[in-house]
């Protein structure tokens, strides 16, 4: 069995004067729910082997925090591939992973990542800032992780948790 979770980068500062969408930075209120969702899911039990993260700096600041509250060493790898991409090129990355990996967490944008958990469990699912959804695959490769194939595990938004 194989398990995406898709996280979408907590809110960002639009008044905070970065050059570019790319290098815009994460709000104090983004950097608050990427430490509660990254804790969240430690508490739950549910920490990723390898985290992969859009390279705009809200998402890979995102993917930090959360990594930083689950107290684990997990590695991050980051990526161009994951900003203003498609949910195909999102399952090109899946289909990239070591297969030793058995859990992933991919941080990045809307709205790829709703029409990304969509696809891939034929469910209408909104991903919020700094929203987690988990989407299990009875795959055991990540080459056979394919649209409609994943049953929706869990969503989670960090304004429910107070």
């Amino acid at each position: 069995m194989k398990l995406v979770v898709l996280m979408r980068h907590g809110k960002s500062d639009w008044d905070a004067g970065a050059r570019d969408d790319h290098s815009r930075p994460l709000a104090r209120r983004g950097e608050r729910a990427a430490i509660a969702m990254g804790r969240l899911l430690a508490e739950a039990g549910v920490v990723p082997d390898v985290v992969v993260t859009s390279s705009a700096t809200r998402a890979r600041t995102t993917a930090e925090l959360a990594v930083q509250a689950m107290l684990r060493a997990v590695p991050i790898h980051i990526t161009d591939a994951l900003y203003g991409t498609s949910p195909g090129m999102v399952f090109d990355e899946i289909h990239r992973l070591d297969e030793r990996t058995e859990s992933v967490m991919l941080v990045g944008h809307e709205p790829t990542w709703s029409a990304t958990a969509r696809i891939m469990t034929g469910g209408a699912v909104v991903v919020k800032t700094a929203t987690v959804v988990g989407i299990e695959f009875g795959a055991s490769r990540w080459a056979h992780v394919s649209p409609g194939a994943g049953s929706l595990w869990f969503v989670h938004q960090p304004r429910l948790l107070g």
